[in-house]
């Protein structure tokens, strides 16, 4: 009997620190997320202060011409004799500026229409889910084109292009969460002790539909940098000499055979950046 529940006593406290072992483990990031907000730390300093990092200023020759990746020059010099790194960096606050402008736009407009729709329902919750239908319907790339065309050229224009692109998606996420939420036994019990729609909704069903939101946003950062970064590559960004990622590229792109290092490291810090921007959307979706 005894060392029936001596064994017990062992298969229960084996089960607790089993139990302490892995929360300790889902507590602690991964090495790919600290990664991805190092990247991201990284770009937003040098949007910041790139005078501060950068190893010369953008538009000043360093070079003859083209030379390779170097100690001095560690993304090469383009064919100007500009330093690509001093580029890169400046250029980072163009793409940033421009991505935190459509994701705002898209963010707010979303949250607006979304909570409209989710919290009144009815007629004004179809008009407003076909409207977001057919903004869906038309490819993000063709719609932000066709904006940029009427806007004109330019960093916030195209930054609106992009934001109205991105309206859509989180208006029907955050639709979806709050018709969730208002369904729930403390919304109800909010309205039934007397509180109005408009306190309802912004104490209690908003606050708890906007985790998924986070997780959307961060997504639509990345998607947001590299839809500017295509319209930067065909023209409609900012104008030489202007550093622009997008740009930047396109500049280099007749020189891949050449000088490949011109158009591979900007694109890489795209890359990087992109897929950091949906690494921690994914852990912001995870915590949901």
């Amino acid at each position: 009997m005894t060392a029936a529940v001596t064994l017990r006593s062992s298969g229960t406290e084996a089960v607790r620190v089993a139990h302490r072992i892995e929360k300790r483990r889902i507590a602690l990031p991964s090495i790919t997320l600290i990664l991805a907000w190092l990247v991201i730390a990284v770009v937003v300093v040098w949007a910041i202060a790139p005078w501060w990092l950068a190893p010369s200023g953008p538009y000043d020759p360093v070079a003859g011409g083209l030379t390779g990746p170097s100690v001095a020059h560690p993304f090469g010099t383009d064919q100007v004799g500009r330093d690509q790194l001093a580029r890169v960096i400046f250029g980072a606050r163009e793409s940033l500026l421009g991505a935190g402008i459509a994701v705002t736009i898209g963010l707010g407009l979303g949250v607006l229409l979304g909570a409209i729709s989710g919290s009144v329902g009815g007629v004004v919750d179809t008009i407003i889910m076909r409207i977001v239908d057919v903004l869906l319907a038309v490819p993000g790339l063709l719609l932000a084109l066709t904006l940029v065309a009427l806007l004109g050229t330019g960093t916030i224009n195209t930054a609106i292009a992009v934001g109205i692109g991105s309206i859509a998606g989180f208006a029907r996420l955050v639709r979806s969460e709050v018709v969730m939420v208002r369904e729930t036994e403390y919304v109800e019990a909010a309205y039934s002790s007397g509180g109005s729609f408009v306190t309802v909704l912004f104490r209690h069903i908003l606050p708890n539909s906007l985790l998924p939101v986070l997780a959307l946003f961060a997504l639509q950062f990345g998607g947001a940098i590299l839809a500017l970064s295509t319209l930067g590559f065909l023209g409609y960004g900012v104008q030489p000499p202007d550093p622009e990622w997008g740009m930047i590229i396109a500049q280099g792109r007749n020189l891949l055979s050449s000088a490949p290092w011109v158009t591979a490291f900007p694109g890489l810090v795209i890359l990087l950046v992109v897929l950091s921007s949906n690494r921690i959307s994914q852990s912001l979706g995870v915590r949901r």
